[in-house]
C-alpha cells in the first residue's frame, strides 16, 4: 500500500503588528487574548500578543485572520531544531 502526502505552503502576512493572516492552519490547539497555539503545515505555531482575537476563520481553506497587538511568532517544533539534532551535530558535541 502506497501513501502520498501533499506538503502545503504556509503564508503569514502581518500588517503593522496589529493584524495577521495565516494560511496552512490544520487545527487551533488553544487561544485567548494573549496567546494562540496553532497546528500548521509547517509545525506548531505560537503567537503572543495583547488583545488578540479571531476576525475570520475559514476551516475549508485553512486560514485565520487575527487582530490585536502582535508581539511574537514562534515555531515550537521548528525545522532548524530538527536539523541541529542531525548526525553532524551529534559528531561535534
Amino acid at each position: 500500500m502506497e501513501e502520498s502526502f501533499k506538503i502545503e505552503n504556509q503564508n503569514i502576512t502581518i500588517s503593522n503588528r496589529s493584524s495577521a493572516c495565516i494560511s496552512g492552519i490544520k487545527k487551533i490547539l488553544s487561544f485567548d487574548e494573549e496567546e494562540f497555539n496553532l497546528d500548521t503545515t509547517s509545525g506548531q505555531l505560537e503567537i503572543k500578543g495583547e488583545g488578540l482575537e479571531i476576525i475570520k476563520l475559514d476551516i475549508v481553506e485553512g486560514t485565520i485572520n487575527i487582530k490585536g497587538i502582535i508581539n511574537s511568532f514562534d515555531y515550537l517544533d521548528s525545522i532548524s531544531d530538527k536539523k541541529q539534532n542531525g548526525m553532524l551535530s551529534r559528531l561535534f558535541k
